[in-house]
């Protein structure tokens, strides 16, 4: 099964990447309110059942996926 981990930046951490590409967009412009930039994994698991294959997931993603510090992350079946 397939689980989608969407990783982005806290609202309260200064978001460089999200930063720069706002600032390219609207010198292009280009208008919008704001810009975060964050990350998108795929993780293929054995798992058949979806609810094992989410704690699985999750797992990974408190462990290695992302900073819990500066980070808040999302998972979705595929």
């Amino acid at each position: 099964m397939k689980i989608g981990v969407k990783v982005m930046p806290r609202k309260e951490v200064l978001d460089t990447q999200g930063r720069a590409v706002e600032s390219t967009l609207r010198q292009a412009g280009k208008k919008l309110n704001a810009c975060m930039v964050g990350r998108y994994v795929v993780l293929d698991l054995p798992e058949t059942e979806k609810t094992a294959a989410i704690a699985k997931a999750k797992e990974m993603a408190e462990s290695v996926l992302h900073n819990p510090l500066i980070e808040t992350f999302e998972l979705e079946a595929l």
